[in-house]
């Protein structure tokens, strides 16, 4: 498999086309689930509060896992 100028892995897919193949995060920051989601900051901490989201605390900085992020749109 070749990578694109950004070192993403490509291949080629239907019609000859070539798609581009990115890697999900691990985690992500409280500020970047708020902009992905949408979900007030607070309600993002009352989801880690009841368990519905995973968090990893590393140092002072708290991660949420990306997998438990996505779970919670996918029962939706």
């Amino acid at each position: 498999m070749k990578n694109d100028v950004n070192g993403n892995e490509c291949g080629w897919e239907g019609q000859g086309q070539p798609v581009a193949r990115t890697l999900e995060p691990i985690s992500v920051r409280i500020a970047t689930a708020v902009k992905l989601t949408g979900i007030c900051r607070s309600t993002i901490y009352e989801l880690i509060g009841d368990g519905t989201l995973e968090t990893v605390k590393i140092g002072r900085s708290t991660f949420i896992l990306y997998p438990s992020l996505k779970r919670l749109f996918e029962r939706s």
